[in-house]
């Protein structure tokens, strides 16, 4: 018996001491008989699938499907098509996956706290929100050693270069952000990241006193940004060594695998909250593809991760 009793107001809320199966129900939407269950201190009936993010939905064989081709540069117009369900079906899709996909990164930063990571890489992948002129920064934390996410947020950033003062015309002052989101970044990631690891960074002047406010005892070192080669989604970098390839090689797989950070795309961000939700699903996504080929060439079949 895995249900729980949802009623708040009962003497046994969220406990299943005292509970009797009640039945079965079929669920056609998965070909699956679903047991119930009754409290016997409130009499109140639920089952397996009650406290569950896949409550109510209607499509639930399309959730793993989804999930690969919004995390392989699929648009959510082309998926709706290809799975033969509307538009809003996909868009209710991609909340509740990105709900989905928060739980499990956090199950999977509790595994690392196990063991902290030593060598870690940022940088920001710079995007736009609905037109060119609302730039958005997707900053991005990675384990260098096994090219695993530990985290990534979006945050508005003002217009720069040439397009910086059409942006003031037409949209007026944006407020920056990316401080603010950097620095809750890195402090979700104090337990995860070792206190004296290495961190490697390019010349971007607010790196620094971030960092040194995080982690102060850490080793903070910085390289030159070299210019990007055609190749690479213009990520990947044009000399033979590049000391900060590991972030480079993230970032260029997040613009290959989330079509609306492609730099020629007709798909955009309305929001930068579905920014985040799109780019919450590719992480988990991501992550999962670089555990199961990183276990797997260690012949351990078991990964140490709710998939």
């Amino acid at each position: 018996m895995n249900a729980i009793c949802p009623n708040h107001n009962c003497k046994v809320y969220s406990q299943s001491l005292f509970q009797v199966k009640d039945g079965f129900y079929y669920r056609r939407d998965d070909s699956r008989y679903i047991q119930r269950f009754k409290c016997k201190i409130c009499y109140r009936k639920y089952s397996n699938a009650t406290l569950t993010l896949e409550k109510y939905q209607k499509k639930r064989r399309i959730n793993y499907i989804l999930r690969a081709n919004l995390s392989s540069g699929m648009s959510m117009r082309a998926s709706a098509y290809n799975l033969k369900v509307s538009q809003k079906t996909i868009e209710r899709k991609l909340i509740y996956l990105s709900k989905k996909a928060k739980i499990r990164q956090l199950e999977f930063l509790n595994i690392i706290k196990q063991n902290p990571v030593h060598d870690v890489q940022l940088d920001d992948l710079i995007s736009s929100v609905h037109t060119k002129l609302k730039p958005v920064s997707v900053s991005v934390v990675i384990d260098a050693k096994n090219y695993i996410v530990l985290g990534a947020k979006v945050a508005e950033i003002p217009a720069f270069g040439k397009l910086a003062k059409l942006s003031r015309k037409k949209y007026g002052r944006r407020v920056n952000q990316h401080p603010l989101v950097l620095q809750n970044l890195l402090n979700d990631l104090t337990e995860v990241v070792h206190r004296s690891a290495l961190i490697k960074t390019d010349e971007h002047k607010m790196y620094p006193l971030i960092i040194k406010n995080t982690f102060p005892c850490s080793r903070h070192k910085v390289f030159k940004s070299l210019p990007a080669s055609i190749a690479g989604m213009g990520e990947l970098k044009t000399k033979k060594y590049d000391p900060l390839f590991a972030i480079n090689h993230t970032l260029a797989s997040f613009r290959y695998g989330i079509d609306r950070l492609i730099r020629r795309t007709w798909c955009t961000s309305k929001s930068p909250e579905h920014l985040q939700m799109h780019i919450d699903i590719f992480l988990d996504y991501y992550n999962e593809k670089k555990l199961w080929k990183r276990f797997k060439s260690k012949k351990i079949k078991k990964i140490p991760m709710a998939m």
